[in-house]
């Protein structure tokens, strides 16, 4: 995939105005230079979210969001990232390059988009005809209202009904072929895939219908054997089960901001309890969480709630579940469990219990953490040494998949407390004295780095950056944060014009990243004209650094081993510099 030129995005962010993009969807009170709100992307009762407008990004204090008007769009509206940049280039009057966007999409996948969607309309016509079709509907009980939102249709029975439709042009019969609504014989004789079939459109993200999943009316056709009783489409250029979440865009069309997300198995699930009210379902389309499904869950909402059948296979499926989100379980992250009584699912027990009832039995759910334990330890005797063991070492590596943070820390705690393993004699406050007890004990606390002035200048502004011309001298300069901070210069001399929050944007899947929006976030005392001359400082105190640095490696060889003539002239010129 092409990426769209850095210059583009530079541009792009500096004429989008991020304020009047966050404060359209989150009301921001403004603070000083700043502006501030409660974050949006986690619970708090103080705000701790700041928009900078000067330096075009936003970062939460409290759970570390922070980045653009691009992956703003991108977390809060549920946007892809290309979707995010078409957005704001509407906005100020841009046109994306038009060679990335061709780039970026395959030549014919607009034809393909087409085609689905054509046999989607064609399908959802003939249920409209189909007094079978509509009778199972309505004994299912799915209004008029829910067939509409989601699209529900009725493929005819017989081999060439969509075919006839659809497949008169040689190349729309190769697209839906390829879409997975043709089959083909061992003779080469090309039919409908789905026949006699309740058609449930499967949405992208962008709300494209992508594929189908067909439910049988009949349990033979025309005496034979009509196939098992949900059928999907297979694989293909647009379809992959295990990255796609059937009624997400649905739930994402019903919400501003989606505080959670129901899993269930079922086509029929996620239509019943949206029917009832529960407008937050959504379905794996019959294959097990994925790691990819996780992610998209999570994206799109805090809390997932799986719903499971309460028996053997039922369970299996939610352990797959937890391995795909443990991985993920950032802080401020939940994922709960719902086991459902023998013989019901979702759709039935919403229509005896209705959205109270149901509600109550997610309030119910059973929290990851105490599946995780009670899962791994329903075979073990915790009351010996051994089986404690056990449970510690089934636990840990999958402990260390949770990313670093509070929940992971309580996980790790909740182990020590079932299996004793882990356990400090002291605490490491006993090891390592604090900067509060080394000030107490009268040891001053170690200086700020001249390398991290640097960085924390430069990202309140970026354009300091060209007050100092490669070649960098103190790039050898063995010190913490040298790297990087040649890093953003180099950035800078290439993208002059860029900005505070495209320049941390550069780091975007890197570990510095969270550490470059914090320094960003401070506020720094002085003005520009005080920055620059703090920033040239600090620059002549790292080449001098470097000085003494090569300085002290020549002395050492001159004791250790003596120096030839060009040391010694080396020697020399660094001695006249040093006291000149």
């Amino acid at each position: 995939m092409a990426r769209i030129p850095d210059a583009f995005i530079d541009d792009l962010l500096a004429r989008s105005d991020i304020v009047e993009i966050i404060g359209a969807r989150v009301p921001l009170k403004r603070q000083g230079k700043e502006y501030s709100a409660r974050c949006p992307f986690h619970d708090e009762r103080s705000p701790s979210f700041t928009v900078s407008p000067t330096k075009q990004f936003y970062h939460c204090f409290g759970c570390g969001a922070h980045g653009t008007a691009i992956s703003f769009l991108m977390n809060y509206d549920r946007l892809e990232f290309l979707d995010a940049v078409e957005e704001l280039a509407k906005r100020v009057g841009m046109e994306v390059p038009r060679d990335t966007q061709q780039r970026n999409v395959n030549p014919d996948s607009a034809d393909l988009y087409n085609a689905v969607e054509a046999a989607s309309k064609f399908f959802q016509k003939q249920l409209a005809g189909s007094d079978k079709a509509r009778a199972y509907l309505d004994g299912r009980g799915v209004g008029e209202a829910i067939r509409a939102q989601f699209g529900i249709g009725y493929a005819p029975d017989g081999f060439n009904a969509l075919r006839d439709a659809l497949g008169t042009d040689p190349r729309r019969m190769s697209l839906l072929e390829r879409a997975g609504l043709f089959s083909r014989n061992d003779s080469g004789r090309v039919y409908d895939k789905f026949r006699d079939r309740v058609m449930f459109p499967i949405h992208d993200r962008r709300g494209r219908t992508i594929a189908f999943g067909g439910r049988v009316l009949s349990a033979s056709d025309n005496g034979r054997d009509a196939g098992p009783k949900y059928l999907n489409s297979p694989e293909t250029a647009l379809f992959h089960k295990g990255r796609e979440l059937y009624g997400l865009w649905q739930v994402r069309q019903a919400h501003n901001k989606i505080d959670k997300l129901v899993v269930v198995e079922g086509y029929m699930d996620v239509i019943a309890l949206f029917e009832h009210g529960v407008d937050c379902a959504v379905a794996t389309l019959g294959t097990a969480t994925t790691p990819d499904h996780a992610e998209l869950l999570f994206r799109n909402a805090p809390d997932v709630y799986f719903c499971f059948d309460g028996d053997r296979a039922g369970r299996g499926a939610a352990w797959k579940a937890v391995e795909s989100v443990l991985p993920r379980m950032k802080d401020g992250r939940q994922a709960f469990f719902l086991f459902l009584p023998e013989g019901e699912d979702p759709d039935s027990l919403v229509r005896s219990e209705g959205r109270d009832g149901f509600d109550v039995r997610l309030r119910d759910a059973t929290p990851l953490s105490q599946f995780f334990f009670d899962s791994l330890s329903g075979d073990v005797n915790l009351g010996t040494l051994e089986g404690k063991g056990r449970l510690a070492e089934r636990a840990k590596p999958l402990l260390a998949q949770i990313p670093d943070g509070a929940f992971g820390d309580l996980m790790k705690q909740r182990l020590t407390e079932l299996t004793g393993v882990g356990a400090r004699t002291s605490s490491p406050e006993t090891h390592v004295p604090t900067q509060r007890a080394r000030a107490a004990s009268g040891t001053p606390a170690p200086k700020r780095s001249v390398v991290r002035s640097a960085i924390s200048l430069l990202l309140q502004q970026p354009a300091l950056a060209l007050e100092s011309r490669p070649p960098f001298r103190f790039a050898g300069l063995r010190q913490p944060g040298v790297p990087l901070l040649i890093e953003l210069l180099q950035l800078v001399q290439h993208r002059p014009d860029i900005g505070t929050g495209s320049l941390i944007e550069h780091f975007a899947e890197r570990e510095e990243q969270a550490a470059l929006y914090k320094l960003a976030a401070q506020t720094l005392p002085g003005d520009e004209g005080a920055w620059r001359s703090e920033f040239i400082d600090a620059m002549t105190q790292l080449d001098r650094q470097t000085l003494q640095q090569r300085l002290e490696e020549l002395q050492s060889k001159q004791r250790e081993s003596g120096l030839d003539d060009t040391d010694k002239a080396e020697l020399r010129g660094l001695l006249q510099s040093r006291f000149a």
